[in-house]
């Protein structure tokens, strides 16, 4: 990891100890380690699970596209591409990192550029398009929980709905449309020719090739039928674990009697608002938005606080603990891909 990556990672977990600090400004420390001592681990360790399964999931979903009579990856390499991931995202606004820490893990295997390019797109294709199934879903069951409670946020949930499906739109075009991924790489070159003259041709050409590579790969893939399928049924029972975290959180806390489908649909309403917010990793908003959906479920504040601290360590600050591991993992190139 980049000393600039590693600084803005300690100013993350600033900020989340800041976060953590403000929402405990009126819980006592004694009500909230009595609420934690008496948690059920076990529960606790599902929630964990769920996420681990999550990471692992993911690799399955790279070994699909990656796999072929060409060559394999390791499930080493795989797994470590969705903890790169992981990292790049927490780290960066709009988790835009995560897509080239994630290029960078698996050119590093000996996968072309222009090739694990199409795959990452790929991937991203079916994670946007089952988180949008997953909102349509959610919505028919969180929405008039939220719009009765909270109306502004109701109106992030829909705002956060329209940007995913914008884009998804994007990303088509991009995949399908040789004149629109070169004409964009034409415009990137404009300040290249400023800075670095000598350069621009060579690199034009290279990054001409790598866009061919890309396009090709792209038609090869969305043609895979049986692999893109399995990617989108892998995909979705992903994201149903992941959606599934605070439901296991709040059994730990002995909340019973509580319907699962509107705990999982107002997770996912929560997700859909967080990728609004610029801050790396949604922070502040998705502290504030998770108790301010959650309180109902919850007889006192030092619980609350207690829920969305454990909620945020597992499903985000884990993510970039194993990141960090993983960056440092030396890798092992597979066969030629």
């Amino acid at each position: 990891m980049t000393r600039k990556n590693g600084i803005v990672f300690i100013l993350m977990l600033l900020v989340g100890v800041s976060v953590f600090w403000w929402s405990m400004r009126s819980v006592k420390p004694v009500q909230f380690f009595h609420s934690l001592a008496s948690a059920n681990w076990w529960w606790l360790l599902v929630a964990v699970g769920a996420m681990l399964l999550y990471f692992v999931l993911e690799a399955a979903v790279i070994k699909v596209f990656v796999d072929t009579e060409h060559g394999k990856m390791s499930w080493h390499n795989a797994i470590r591409v969705p903890l790169v991931e992981q990292l790049g995202n927490g780290i960066t606004p709009f988790a835009t990192g995560g897509q080239p820490m994630q290029l960078i893990a698996m050119a590093q295997t000996g996968i072309d550029p222009g090739r694990a390019g199409s795959i990452l797109l790929m991937k991203f294709v079916v994670y946007q398009g089952m988180i949008v199934l997953n909102f349509l879903m959610a919505l028919t069951i969180g929405y008039n929980y939220i719009a009765t409670k909270l109306h502004a946020l109701a109106l992030l949930v829909i705002l956060g709905f329209i940007i995913h499906m914008a884009v998804i739109v994007v990303l088509l075009l991009v995949m399908y449309s040789p004149r629109l991924t070169h004409t964009l790489m034409h415009w990137i070159m404009i300040p290249v020719r400023w800075l670095r003259p000598k350069k621009v041709v060579a690199w034009s050409t290279v990054l001409s090739e790598k866009v061919d590579s890309f396009h090709d790969e792209s038609r090869r893939m969305s043609h895979n039928w049986p692999a893109l399928l399995k990617a989108i049924a892998l995909t979705f029972v992903q994201l149903f674990f992941y959606y599934l975290i605070p439901y296991f959180i709040l059994l730990a806390m002995g909340v019973s009697h509580i319907n699962v489908m509107l705990v999982t649909s107002l997770h996912i309403l929560i997700v859909m608002v967080i990728s609004l917010f610029p801050i790396p990793g949604g922070a502040g908003g998705a502290e504030v938005s998770f108790q301010m959906l959650f309180n109902s479920f919850l007889p006192t504040a030092a619980e609350l606080v207690l829920v969305m601290v454990i909620w945020r360590l597992i499903t985000y600050y884990l993510g970039m603990f194993l990141g960090i591991v993983a960056f440092n993992i030396s890798v092992k190139k597979d066969n030629e891909q």
